[in-house]
């Protein structure tokens, strides 16, 4: 099991069995919150749905297809960020995640992938490029590419079936030399 520390408070965890529990908790009692953009909470109704995920996560890096982590705030489980598979061929992937709302507003996010992103995207995987997609409307999630110096690259049209409607999403990426500028300009 992998950790890449974020903060003194926050640290990525690789999800494992053992945390069904929790995240189900978290997602449960986030559901009208969540539910606002993220199209699979109808299929999250048991701890057991939760664990059928976290086992296709740990199946999937077993497969080279990336790693799902949990972010860990001060010991709870504040949410999650993994990516959706990973092309080898043409060395990018596509980034997911969510975010409890008692945990929105400290920058939890922006850290995450921030720190997912230079650890494992791009340095143990190698990878050129990753991609973010948000739904347009979706100013909090669509802040962390930008404030990360990912760039827009595009809408894509009615993209996401929300339960009741469709949803454009925003497209940004990053490529590794993007990456390796912004730190140096940080340093």
């Amino acid at each position: 099991m992998r950790r890449i520390r974020m903060t003194e408070d926050a640290v990525l965890r690789q999800l494992e069995l053992a945390d069904a529990e929790e995240m189900f908790w978290l997602t449960d009692t986030n559901r009208p919150y969540l539910r606002e953009w993220l199209p699979w909470l109808d299929y999250t109704k048991r701890v057991d749905d939760t664990a059928q995920f976290i086992q296709m996560t740990i199946n999937q890096h077993n497969n080279n297809q990336g790693t799902h982590y949990g972010i860990w705030y001060k010991g709870r489980l504040a949410g999650t960020l993994g990516v959706h598979n990973i092309d080898w061929i043409n060395k990018k992937t596509t980034l997911g995640y969510w975010l409890g709302a008692q945990y929105q507003g400290n920058g939890l996010m922006t850290t995450a992938v921030a720190a997912y992103t230079d650890q494992l995207v791009f340095t143990s995987w190698g990878l050129e490029k990753i991609t973010i997609m948000a739904a347009t409307e979706n100013y909090k999630s669509r802040s962390i590419p930008e404030r990360l110096g990912f760039q827009l690259e595009g809408v894509l049209r009615r993209n996401e079936y929300l339960y009741d409607h469709f949803v454009d999403h925003a497209v940004y990426s990053l490529l590794r030399s993007e990456w390796k500028n912004l730190a140096q300009k940080k340093s």
